[in-house]
């Protein structure tokens, strides 16, 4: 396995989560890899092939994990180490298993761990969620996108405006469009500052767009 963590940061100077690799107790539970006995290689893929992988080894209360990593092209070095694993009741007698981190001093209960040196909590790793890291712009461009979703419209805020849905209120169409008209407006002036150009000029575009004067 790799080294990770050498993802774009976000504004705060944070690695995000999805530049490393993870491991989802849950879905190891849901498809039957907590077993104790079983032993299962898991691998990350892209693109249709794999490009790193671990070796488990599931135990009554820990998983084992093995892999080999190197750092900045440097040796190969082997990883040998438990993760514990805690329980907690969920309704009708079911039980949820979480991963208690193994870094050095944490040990908090969660769900995934992110490899790095070794696999650890996000805390430890302090990462921020890929939502931390968009730009203001970027969320506008994201809202506005999810009300055209919701008015049946095509994506992208560069497309036509459509009409009200069959069967939306006027009420709830006005108040979804003139949200959409501020986010469109700050993605914009996003897009303009990004590109050094003039706001008023995207403006006169965006008037062209709507056929306006």
């Amino acid at each position: 396995m790799g080294g990770m963590g050498s993802g774009r940061r976000s504004q705060s100077g944070k690695n995000a989560t999805d530049d490393y690799r993870a491991l989802d107790v849950r879905r190891w539970q849901r498809d039957g890899f907590l077993t104790p006995g079983r032993a299962f290689s898991w691998q990350w893929m892209r693109n249709g092939e794999s490009v790193a992988s671990i070796q488990v080894r599931t135990e009554s209360d820990r998983v084992i994990l093995s892999y080999r990593r190197r750092s900045g092209g440097g040796e190969w070095k082997d990883e040998l180490y438990p993760v514990r694993l805690d329980w907690t009741a969920c309704t009708y007698g079911e039980r949820r298993a979480w991963f208690l981190c193994p870094a050095a001093g944490c040990g908090r209960r969660v769900a995934i761990l992110y490899g790095g040196g070794i696999f650890a909590c996000r805390q430890c790793y302090r990462l921020a969620y890929p939502s931390q890291r968009e730009t203001a712009d970027d969320r506008a461009l994201r809202r506005a996108d999810r009300i055209r979703a919701r008015l049946g419209w095509e994506p992208g805020i560069l497309n036509g405006d459509g009409g009200k849905p069959k069967g939306m209120r006027w009420r709830t169409f006005e108040r979804l469009t003139a949200r959409y008209e501020v986010f469109v407006r700050v993605s914009l002036a996003g897009t303009a500052e990004q590109l050094g150009l003039m706001n008023c000029a995207l403006d006169g575009v965006r008037n062209d767009r709507l056929g306006r004067g």
